[in-house]
């Protein structure tokens, strides 16, 4: 009786291992093959995020900074003024350089008119009545034209570096010069009566008033842009349309030489967001300018925020025998949640297939050329030759040979 206890038990367990072994084979992990889109990236990696348009202002000048019209977190459109040093003492100096300069320019036509009449009243003079009728000593009379010519250049020349004092120097010897050419010239044209040589005089007169008139509206021109540019730098407006990040002036304060050039207001621009990072050499040859990336922030990982390639370095960096390509990436439509510096990821899509069907990578046998699968098919395993084509390194596209629903074993 015992031995038969034991021979049926026997024989139970084996019964119990034969059904484990046919289930073993008759049982897979298997896949669908499903239709979908099938997206290759290259990842940009060790990124943070950069706003394009940020700039530290101050003046260019020293003052008392009497108007402040922002605070930290403002929004400002471009050329709004921001703040403002005392200006009342260049608004003076500015309104004086005006009237000098409006005057300037009354003396200028005055001798403009001066001397298109003494020019009108020399020719009719000389012609038809005196052509020819005297001889001219034409040499003489160029050299002394050069050297007028050239006193009235190195005028010009320090008036615009400034040189009011030397300018002036230089004006009186421009007219002690063109005195003597007049000397030289009049002392050659013997021949001329005295009447004709008396208008020729009036008219040289003229001319050189006419110089200087013009001279001095260039001079007074000068000095008032120079007021104006001063007025400029007494004050802070936005160079572009942004936020202020943050302010480091106060009402009232005396700014010296040695400060007013230090940062008064912080400016960003935080519509245009920018993220920089590094692509391996292994994926950099598939990315392009325009294509489709996909960021992804440290600090916010539930964030996806779109963007597009928008620089790829042409030169690589070397670390630990690692290369990599700097590449930037801008975003598409950035808020407020965005900061500047943050720490960012990003995909850049390299090539897509949409509505394609797909199978995983598990799943192929074979090799790319010749690569199989095994279908489920009522309990059994068919082994089916498939066509394959794009990959993402999970799934595979499948060109031929397989349907959708359809079931394939995983290896």
């Amino acid at each position: 009786m015992k031995k038969l206890l034991i021979l049926i038990t026997m024989v139970c367990l084996v019964c119990l291992i034969l059904a484990g072994c046919a289930d073993t084979e008759t049982s897979w992990e298997t896949g669908e093959v499903i239709r979908g889109d099938l997206v290759i990236s290259a990842s940009v990696k060790e990124g943070n995020l950069e706003m394009r348009h940020k700039e530290y202002l101050s003046f260019g000048t020293m003052g008392e900074v009497r108007v402040l019209l922002v605070e930290k977190g403002d929004k400002v459109v471009k050329g709004q003024m921001l703040a403002r040093l005392d200006t009342g003492p260049l608004e003076l100096k500015l309104k004086l350089a005006e009237d000098r300069c409006g005057m300037a320019q009354g003396r200028y036509e005055m001798t403009q008119v001066d001397f298109e009449m003494a020019e009108h009243k020399l020719m009719q003079t000389i012609y038809p009545m005196y052509t020819g009728a005297y001889i001219s000593d034409l040499p003489g009379t160029w050299l002394a034209l050069e050297e007028a010519e050239g006193g009235l250049e190195e005028a010009q020349r320090l008036m615009e570096l400034g040189e009011v004092d030397d300018t002036q120097v230089q004006l009186e010897l421009l007219e002690a010069g063109v005195a003597k050419a007049k000397e030289k010239l009049h002392s050659t044209r013997w021949a001329l009566p005295l009447s004709v040589r008396l208008i020729e005089l009036q008219r040289d007169q003229a001319k050189t008033a006419l110089d200087m008139a013009k001279l001095e509206v260039v001079t007074v021109g000068r000095e008032l842009e120079m007021v104006e540019l001063e007025l400029a730098k007494a004050v802070i407006a936005a160079p572009f349309d942004g936020m202020v990040a943050d302010v480091y002036i106060h009402e009232g304060q005396q700014l010296s030489t040695a400060a007013y050039a230090s940062p008064a207001i912080y400016l960003v621009d935080p519509s245009k967001v920018e993220m920089i990072g590094d692509i391996d050499e292994m994926d950099i040859s598939g990315v392009r300018l325009g294509q489709e990336a996909l960021v992804t922030l440290d600090a916010l990982p539930h964030k996806k925020v779109k963007g597009k390639v928008t620089f790829v370095s042409p030169t690589g960096k070397v670390w630990e025998d690692e290369v990599s390509y700097e590449t930037t990436i801008t975003l598409l439509s950035p808020d407020e949640e965005l900061k500047d510096g943050m720490s960012a990821t990003a995909d850049i899509v390299t090539d897509r297939r949409n509505n394609v069907l797909m199978i995983p990578n598990r799943a192929i046998r074979g090799s790319l050329e010749r690569a199989w699968v095994e279908v489920v098919t009522n309990d059994k395993a068919e082994k089916r030759q498939v066509t394959l084509g794009l990959t993402d390194g999970v799934c595979t596209e499948v060109l031929s040979g397989l349907k959708e629903g359809e079931r394939v074993v995983l290896r």
